[in-house]
């Protein structure tokens, strides 16, 4: 019987294969096993920087938004936040009934720095509902970066420490304006979207080209 080479068959006893070729599949073996072990390194160190950047933008900012009566009207705030967690960016979504828990919650998250930036969106009563969370927030010393209203039933009066206050409404509608405080020292915009197809008080939060608006001004802001 001819002595078996680097390529004998793996069908054959390894037996009977030279002690040469034993070390050389031995060291390529070994060569797998540390790839193997270094690309498992890496995915395990990739996850960890996705993780750890997902958590700073967690902390660094939250987007708080608040749906109008009912809780059925609104769900167009769903649809914004779905869109900004796409981005990255942290965002819920509340009944305006519970604007002053939240003002509470989240003045406790920007004194612990759990977070550095609050924005507030609301549409209809939630509109007029982040008017009195940004107040709430500016008597307890905290800043807010950014309110977004989308069409307010009464003209809320902007006042807090707030950046900048955008009030999207309706003109021909029931959608009021947002007043200046005497206290407010931020940049109030009050935006006519009327002349956008299909808008009205019901739909204003759930129209995409108004989405898009809310989106990049808070992009913006962050």
């Amino acid at each position: 019987m001819k002595p078996y080479g680097c390529r004998a068959g793996l069908t054959d006893e390894l037996s009977f294969m030279p002690r040469r070729c034993l070390r050389s599949l031995q060291a390529a073996a070994l060569t797998l096993l540390l790839l193997g072990l270094s690309i498992g390194v890496g995915a395990a160190e990739a996850a960890s920087t996705t993780k750890s950047a997902a958590s700073t933008t967690k902390s660094a900012a939250h987007v708080y938004l608040l749906r109008g009566a009912f809780n059925v009207f609104s769900l167009g705030m769903d649809e914004i936040a779905a869109k900004l967690q796409r981005q990255g960016i942290y965002a819920t979504v509340n009944n305006y009934l519970g604007w002053s828990g939240l003002a509470d919650e989240a003045a406790a998250e920007y004194k612990s720095g759990r977070i550095k930036t609050i924005i507030l969106v609301g549409h209809s009563s939630g509109a007029e509902a982040v008017a009195s969370m940004a107040a709430r927030l500016g008597e307890l010393g905290v800043p807010v970066k950014l309110v977004i209203g989308l069409d307010p039933l009464s003209g809320p009066t902007a006042s807090g420490h707030v950046g900048r206050y955008i009030n999207y409404y309706v003109g021909g509608g029931n959608g009021k304006t947002v007043n200046k405080g005497r206290q407010f020292s931020g940049v109030l915009e009050n935006v006519d979207v009327e002349r956008i197809p299909d808008v009205g008080h019901f739909s204003i939060d759930k129209n995409q080209s108004v989405q898009d608006k809310v989106v990049r001004d808070i992009r913006a802001a962050l």
